[in-house]
């Protein structure tokens, strides 16, 4: 994980774009890690279910480090891209940007994570990914 994000991708449409709201700030007023993780989760999600229709869960997230703090007032996108997709398996690349104080023409690249999501039944036992 070792690009050099320069430009923000206007060119691409986000899976999730989120205005970050008080409610999610740690002590030092910028918002908590975990919450820019769950919607990294959510975002791989999405992207796997644009292969297969039925259930899947998290099973693997690559490390994640915070190039930059994200600010209440934020707009944070995340951007998918399917890396691969194996026999029951689909593994995702999201990346994250944050428009500062939603409205503003500052983009910061904020993090990016490799998520492997795994397509299970209703006891949670591992299905093929149902083809389309």
């Amino acid at each position: 994980m070792t690009e050099v994000h320069e430009h923000y991708p206007h060119d691409r449409q986000p899976a999730i774009r989120v205005v970050m709201m008080p409610r999610d700030t740690n002590a030092l007023g910028t918002i908590f890690g975990g919450v820019i993780l769950s919607h990294i989760d959510l975002a791989a999600a999405i992207e796997a279910h644009r292969y297969h229709p039925g259930r899947v869960v998290t099973v693997a997230m690559n490390q994640v480090e915070f190039k930059q703090p994200v600010l209440v007032g934020d707009l944070v996108s995340f951007f998918t891209d399917t890396v691969k997709i194996g026999k029951t398996s689909i593994t995702a690349k999201v990346e994250v940007w944050s428009q500062r104080r939603f409205g503003s023409h500052e983009f910061v690249y904020v993090t990016e994570a490799l998520v492997t999501m795994v397509a299970v039944d209703d006891q949670f036992h591992k299905v093929p990914i149902a083809p389309r």
